[in-house]
């Protein structure tokens, strides 16, 4: 299985699950990813406060991949990211801005 990071706004992201494809939007072709990652409770401010911007620029290099994001799903397998040691698994899939 490939290593894949997805850098979000310079942020990267080590990610399993990688998956692309093209949609058709708007009558344009527009990229469409999906990955799954593992936030720390350490980490868990940076990452949603991230997440939360909703604006990204999205690089995936060995993709060769880079474009303007934002979140089409999202979700969560923990909500309380406070308790120290704990660790989510988060699933995210980001549309190309048209």
């Amino acid at each position: 299985m490939m290593n894949v990071k997805v850098n979000i706004n310079n942020v990267a992201i080590g990610v399993t699950n990688f998956q692309q494809e093209l949609i058709q939007e708007e009558g344009k072709e527009l990229h469409k990813i999906s990955f799954d990652f593992k936030v720390k409770s350490e980490q868990s401010h940076e990452i949603t406060t991230l997440l939360y911007k909703n604006n990204f620029i999205v690089k995936v290099e060995e993709k060769g991949l880079e474009f303007p994001a934002t979140i089409s799903n999202y979700s969560t397998s923990i909500t309380d990211l406070t308790v120290e040691s704990a660790v989510g698994d988060f699933k995210l899939e980001l549309i190309e801005k048209v």
